[in-house]
C-alpha cells in the first residue's frame, strides 16, 4: 500500500468507514448542536412579549433579522476556506471556529440586547471557520476511495443532525420551559466539549489539514493538471465591491426594518436602494462567473458549470426549507393545537421518551465503537467525549421527569421537586413545545440516513438531476400538507388549532428531500472540483446557500402580510408551486448536465 494513498485511514474502521470519520461526526455533531439549539430559539425569543422575556418584535422584523444571520452565517464560510487554505490549515480553522462559537453562545446567555447581537457576530465568524473545513478533511480523507464518497458524506450527515435533533430538543426545552439564557447557554457548553475533543484526537487525520507550507503548496500545485487563472486586479476588484455591496445589503436590510428607516445605508439610491444595491452585486458577480469560467480547460469548465448549475438550484431549496425554524415555527406556536388531554397525552409522552432515549442510545452505541478503536491512542478525547454524553444523558432524563410530572404521570415529594429544580403543579398538562416539530427532521434523518447511505451505493443509485427532481417533490408534497391543513384558517386569523399531524407530515417529507439534496449536493461538488480549489469551491457552494438562507428569510418576512390577505394556507401553496417548478426543470436539465459531468456519479 503507498503510504501516501488515503488507503491508510481504512486500516481502523467503524461501521466500514475511517474511525477518523466518527471523530469528524462527534465534532461536528456538537457543533451542530450548538447552532440548531440556539436557532430553534431566535425567532420566539425575538417576538415573545416583553412580559415572557423575549423582545416582543414583529414577525416581518424577526425574519429579517434570522434571514440576515443564517445568510451571513454561510457567507463567511467563504472567508473561512480562504483562510484554511492559505494560511492557518483545516485543522486550526476548525479549533478558531469553535473557540469563537463558545464565545457567542456565552454572550447570548447573558441576554442583554448588545450582548445577543455581539453573540450572533461571533457565531456568525465561528461558522463561517469551522463549517467549511470539516467537510474539506472529509473529502481528502476519502479521496482514493471516491465510490466510498456518498456514504461518508450520508453517514456525516446522520452526525450533523444528531447534533441538530439533541440540540433543538435540549435547548429549545430549556429556552421555552426555563428560561431563554439556559437554552443559550447550553449552546455553548457542548461547542466547548467538540473543540477539545477534536483538538486531542487531531493525529487520526495525518497530515490531512496541516498548516500549509511551502513544500505542501509545491507538491499541490506539481500534481495540478489544470492550468492556474490568478484573479487579475480589475476581477479583485469586481469581487471587492460584490461583496461589500452584498454584506452592506444583508446587514442594512433588516437594520432599516427595526428601526423604521433611521438606518438606511442605501437611502441615497431612493426608495428601491436595497433592490438597486443587491441587483448591482449580482450582476457583477455573474458577469465575473461567466467570464472566469471561459478561462479554464474544456472538461474543468463543464464539471464548474455543472457544480453551478446544482448550487442555482440549491438556492431554492433551502430557501422552502428554511421555513422550519421560520413560518413553520410560527404556524406550529400560532396555529397549531399543542395542548394534548387523556390518551393523547399519554401517547405524545411515550412517543417523546422514545424519541428522545433510543436516538441517544444508538449514539451512545456509536460512540462505544469509536472508544473500541481509538480510546488507546487518544484516550483523555475519549474521556472528553463520554463525559459530554453523561451530561446530555442527565438533562434528557430531567426533562422527561419534569414531563411526567406536569402531566399528572409522576408524583414526586416536595424535597424531589427541590432537588431536581421542578416548579409545583397544581393543574396537570401537556403542552408540546413550538421547538418540538423541528425536532423530527434531525429524528427521521438519523432514522433513514443510512437507508438512503445504501441506496446510494445501490445500482439502483439515480442520477444527479433526479435526485434533485425527487427532492423538490418531496419538499412541495411536504408544503402542501400544511398548505392542506390550514386551509380552514380564515384570512387574518391571529390563532388556530390546527392538527399536529400536518406538521408531522411536513417534516417527514422535508426530510426525505434533505437526503435527496444537502449531503448529495456536496459529495458531488468533492467529485467534481480540482483538488486546488476544493475548499474555495465549497465556499462557494455555501454562498448559494446563503442566498438561500436569506430567501427564506424574505418569504418569512411576509408571511402576516399574504396571511392578512389571502389567508396563511395560500403562503404555503405558493411555495408548494415553486418547489414543482424547480422539480420539473431539474429533470428536463438530465441530458445536458449529464454530459457536464463527464461520467462523475
Amino acid at each position: 500500500m503507498n503510504e501516501n494513498s488515503t488507503d491508510q485511514f481504512f486500516k481502523s474502521t467503524v461501521l466500514g468507514h475511517p474511525s477518523g470519520l466518527f471523530v469528524l461526526f462527534f465534532t461536528e455533531m456538537w457543533e451542530r448542536f450548538s447552532f440548531y439549539g440556539m436557532r430553534s430559539l431566535l425567532i420566539l425569543f425575538l417576538t415573545t412579549s416583553l412580559t415572557g422575556g423575549g423582545w416582543e418584535w414583529t414577525r416581518e422584523n424577526a425574519s429579517a433579522l434570522f434571514g440576515s444571520y443564517v445568510g451571513l452565517v454561510y457567507l463567511s464560510t467563504m472567508l473561512g476556506g480562504y483562510f484554511a487554505d492559505k494560511i492557518i490549515g483545516f485543522r486550526w480553522a476548525v479549533v478558531v471556529g469553535a473557540v469563537l462559537m463558545t464565545m457567542g453562545h456565552a454572550s447570548m446567555a447573558i441576554e442583554t440586547e448588545w450582548s445577543i447581537y455581539l453573540g450572533l457576530v461571533l457565531l456568525v465568524f465561528g461558522n463561517g471557520f469551522f463549517k467549511p473545513n470539516m467537510t474539506s478533511i472529509i473529502s481528502e480523507m476519502y479521496k482514493d476511495r471516491i465510490e466510498k464518497k456518498d456514504g461518508a458524506y450520508t453517514l456525516f450527515y446522520m452526525g450533523v443532525n444528531a447534533g441538530a435533533f439533541f440540540g433543538i430538543l435540549l435547548c429549545g426545552y430549556l429556552g421555552e420551559k426555563v428560561g431563554w439564557s439556559w437554552g443559550f447557554g447550553l449552546a455553548g457548553i457542548f461547542m466547548f466539549f467538540g473543540m477539545l475533543q477534536f483538538w486531542l484526537s487531531q493525529n487520526i487525520f495525518g497530515d490531512i489539514g496541516l498548516k500549509p507550507t511551502a513544500e505542501s503548496r509545491a507538491k499541490s500545485a506539481a500534481t495540478d493538471t489544470d492550468t492556474r487563472n490568478p484573479f487579475s486586479k480589475m476581477q479583485l476588484v469586481v469581487i471587492a465591491v460584490c461583496t461589500i455591496l452584498g454584506l452592506l445589503w444583508i446587514l442594512n436590510d433588516p437594520a432599516t426594518k427595526i428601526s423604521n428607516g433611521e438606518i438606511n445605508i442605501f437611502g441615497f439610491l431612493g426608495d428601491n436602494g436595497n433592490n438597486i444595491a443587491i441587483l448591482t452585486a449580482l450582476g457583477l458577480f455573474i458577469g465575473l462567473l461567466i467570464y472566469r469560467l471561459t478561462k479554464y480547460s474544456q472538461i474543468t469548465r463543464q464539471k464548474l458549470i455543472a457544480v453551478t448549475f446544482f448550487a442555482f438550484l440549491t438556492i431554492f431549496f433551502w430557501a422552502i426549507f428554511e421555513q422550519s425554524p421560520n413560518s413553520l415555527t410560527i404556524f406550529a406556536n400560532d396555529y397549531t393545537n399543542r395542548v394534548l388531554e387523556g390518551s393523547w397525552s399519554a401517547t405524545f409522552l411515550v412517543v417523546n421518551s422514545l424519541m428522545t432515549v433510543v436516538p441517544l442510545a444508538v449514539i451512545t452505541w456509536v460512540l462505544i465503537l469509536l472508544f473500541r478503536q481509538t480510546f488507546k491512542s487518544y484516550a483523555v478525547a475519549n474521556l472528553i467525549l463520554s463525559t459530554s454524553f453523561v451530561i446530555v444523558w442527565l438533562i434528557a432524563l430531567w426533562m422527561l421527569t419534569k414531563d411526567y410530572y406536569t402531566a399528572g404521570y409522576l408524583s414526586l415529594s416536595d424535597s424531589v421537586l427541590e432537588f431536581l429544580k421542578i416548579d409545583k403543579v397544581t393543574e396537570p398538562l401537556t403542552e408540546v413545545p413550538a421547538t418540538w416539530f423541528s425536532v423530527l427532521n434531525s429524528l427521521f434523518i438519523i432514522t433513514l440516513a443510512p437507508l438512503f447511505s445504501k441506496w446510494w451505493e445501490s445500482k439502483y443509485n439515480p442520477n444527479a438531476n433526479l435526485k434533485y427532481g425527487i427532492g423538490m417533490l418531496l419538499l412541495a408534497l411536504g408544503m402542501a400538507c400544511v398548505a392542506f391543513g390550514a386551509m380552514g384558517i380564515e384570512a387574518g386569523a391571529k390563532t388556530a388549532s390546527v392538527s399536529m399531524i400536518w406538521l408531522i407530515l411536513v417534516y417527514l417529507f422535508h426530510t426525505m428531500a434533505e437526503l435527496c439534496i444537502s449531503p448529495v449536493g456536496l459529495s458531488y461538488v468533492s467529485k467534481l472540483v480540482p483538488a486546488r480549489m476544493i475548499a474555495f469551491m465549497f465556499g462557494v457552494w455555501y454562498l448559494a446557500v446563503a442566498i438561500g438562507m436569506k430567501g427564506a428569510g424574505k418569504f418569512g418576512e411576509n408571511i402576516d402580510k399574504i396571511a392578512n390577505e389571502n389567508g396563511i394556507s395560500y403562503f404555503f401553496w405558493m411555495l408548494t408551486l415553486v418547489s414543482v417548478a424547480v422539480a420539473v426543470f431539474s429533470i428536463v436539465m438530465t441530458p445536458v448536465i449529464k454530459k457536464l459531468m463527464h461520467g462523475v456519479r
